[in-house]
C-alpha cells in the first residue's frame, strides 16, 4: 500500500510564476513613462533656474546699475559687488551705482548710461531708497518698469535684484520685485541682499553690507548668471 503524504506536507496546486512574468509589464510601463519623466525633469529645471539669459561673450560688458548697494558703500570700490563679479565672471563689469539714488533719478540717467556703456547685460538694483523715503510703491514699480522697457528697447536683457523693505527682523525682498519679474519674464535674485542685511557680521552699518557681504552678493549673482545660461 503506497505511503500517503500527511495533509500538512501536501503542496497546493498553484501555478508557479516567474520573475519575468511580473517584471516585463512593469519594465514596459517604466520605459513608456521615461519620456514623460524626462520632460518633467527638464520643466522643473527650467522653472527652478528662472527665465534664461543670452550667453555672454568673453568680451561682453555688464552694467551694474543702482544705488549705494551697487556703488559699494561700506567697503572699498575694489571690494564692491561689481568689482568682485568682474573677477568671478571674467567679464568687464561697469559700476554705475549712485549712493542715495531713487528710481526716479535712475530712470532719468539710464538711457544715457546705456548709450555710453553699450552693455550686453543690465543688472538692475534700485528701489531701496524709495522705500526708505516712503515713495509710493506704485511710483517705484512704474519707474522700474520703464527702466526695463528702456533697456530691452536697446536690446539689453535685464537681471533684477530684490531689495528688502525696512524691518526690524525677517527681512525679505519687497513683493513688487517678484511681481515685476513675473510680468516681464525677468530672472530675479531676490534672496541674497535680504540674507546679507539680516546678518550683523556682514554689514558695515544698518543698511549697507561690508566687504564680505558684497562678496556673497557677487557670488549669488554669478550663480544666477550661470543658472540662467549667461555664463
Amino acid at each position: 500500500m503506497a505511503e500517503r503524504t500527511p495533509p500538512h506536507h501536501r503542496q497546493i496546486g498553484i501555478k508557479p510564476t516567474t520573475d519575468s512574468s511580473i517584471s516585463r509589464p512593469a519594465m514596459r510601463y517604466s520605459l513608456r513613462s521615461l519620456p514623460i519623466l524626462l520632460l518633467l525633469l527638464v520643466a522643473f529645471a527650467a522653472c527652478s533656474s528662472g527665465p534664461p539669459l543670452p550667453p555672454l561673450a568673453g568680451d561682453a560688458v555688464i552694467l551694474a546699475f543702482g544705488d549705494s548697494l551697487t556703488y559699494g558703500t561700506g567697503a572699498t570700490l575694489d571690494r564692491s559687488y561689481p568689482a568682485v563679479l568682474e573677477q568671478l565672471s571674467g567679464r568687464k563689469v561697469v559700476n554705475a551705482g549712485v549712493p542715495g539714488e531713487v528710481t526716479e533719478a535712475g530712470l532719468t540717467r539710464l538711457s544715457v548710461t546705456l548709450e555710453e556703456i553699450r552693455p550686453q547685460l543690465l543688472i538692475l538694483c534700485l528701489g531701496g531708497n524709495d522705500m526708505l523715503r516712503h515713495v509710493s510703491p506704485d511710483e517705484t514699480v512704474q519707474n522700474l518698469e520703464k527702466m526695463v522697457a528702456i533697456s530691452r528697447a536697446q536690446g539689453v536683457p535685464v537681471l533684477l535684484l530684490g531689495v528688502p523693505r525696512p524691518a526690524l527682523f525677517g527681512l525679505e525682498s519687497a513683493p513688487f520685485y517678484s511681481e515685476l519679474a513675473e510680468k516681464f519674464d525677468l530672472p530675479l535674485e531676490s534672496e541674497i541682499i535680504p540674507d546679507v542685511l539680516s546678518d550683523t557680521n556682514l554689514k558695515s552699518d544698518q543698511i549697507h553690507p561690508n566687504a564680505e557681504g558684497y562678496r556673497l552678493i557677487a557670488e549669488a549673482i554669478h550663480g544666477k548668471l550661470k543658472q540662467s545660461g549667461a555664463l
